[in-house]
């Protein structure tokens, strides 16, 4: 590192020197302090002074003392070399992952058995490092991650896009969720001429389980569209929990509260899964967060 103009070679040794012999009162202390010996400190200071051009420090008197034009110099840099430490303070920190921040998206489904228990490992191996939980459909979670706001996230498969890569994480197969006290709910398998379609709850068609199920050529049509519609897996859990009806959804997704209100009963006939793609920007480095974050995922 150099200060000034092209012809003023000072760098940032002559300038970490200039002050330690000001703090420590003496060339000896200073050149200790500094891990040095007393000769490399003189020299140091020789060459700022021939930089320079003039007397930085009086050493007739003791202790040595800046000359005013040394006093001048230290106190205008002192900020700057201030600046500097807390600079390379705060990245050491980060690298050493005991600061910094991290930001994960994940459809509500993915969070209760994947992305949640690798958030928790991740915050007690690393508690200084902030963490935001993002929960979104698919899409958005890609364009949150896409412009930068998100480091990365775990949803269903969004539209192709230059700016994301997509990688596939599992699967999990499609089956019936019903209250543990519906009808269909102590079967071990049911097919789906067996459900009634007034009673199936779906998704909003933003949702990337309502896409799946759009496009599933065994599904009838009178189970893809109903009377019952939730905006989000979560309000679909809570209403069947509370009677309104039965869903359609992936195994996990039923699992997510782990809640035995709540039963999956596999459908026989419906032969449909659900990937988890991890979503990561294709034009942007992976933080060292991130990659800490991925292996606690299990996604290297």
């Amino acid at each position: 590192m150099k200060l000034g103009s092209e012809n003023l070679n000072i760098t940032l040794r002559h300038l970490r020197a200039l002050h330690a012999i000001r703090a420590q009162g003496s060339f000896a202390r200073a050149a200790e302090a500094l891990g040095v010996v007393p000769s490399a400190l003189t020299e140091t200071v020789r060459q700022a002074e021939e930089e320079v051009g003039a007397p930085l420090f009086d050493r007739r008197m003791r202790p040595p003392q800046p000359t005013p034009l040394g006093l001048a110099f230290l106190e205008e840099t002192a900020p700057v070399l201030a600046g500097l430490d807390r600079a390379l303070g705060r990245m050491r920190a980060q690298a050493g992952l005991s600061a910094g921040r991290l930001a994960v998206g994940a459809a509500p489904s993915a969070i209760g058995d994947l992305v949640g228990p690798a958030l928790a490992r991740f915050r007690a191996a690393h508690p200084g490092i902030s963490c935001l939980l993002h929960d979104d459909v698919a899409e958005r979670l890609a364009g949150l991650v896409s412009d930068g706001t998100l480091d990365l996230a775990v949803a269903g498969r969004a539209r192709q896009s230059p700016d994301l890569t997509q990688t596939e994480l599992r699967r999990d197969p499609f089956g019936l969720a019903c209250g543990a006290g519906h009808r269909l709910a102590a079967r071990g398998a049911v097919t789906l001429s067996e459900i009634d379609p007034a009673e199936v709850i779906t998704l909003s068609a933003e949702t990337g389980t309502r896409q799946l199920l759009a496009g599933a050529a065994a599904l009838p049509e009178a189970l893809k569209e109903t009377g019952l519609q939730a905006h989000s897996t979560i309000a679909q859990l809570c209403m069947i929990r509370a009677g309104l009806g039965v869903a359609l959804m992936p195994k996990a997704a039923v699992g997510l509260f782990g809640d035995p209100a709540i039963r999956f009963v596999p459908v026989t006939d419906l032969g449909l899964w659900r990937a988890l793609y991890l979503l990561e920007p294709a034009r942007r480095a992976r933080s060292h967060v991130a990659a800490a974050f991925l292996e606690e995922l299990g996604a290297r």
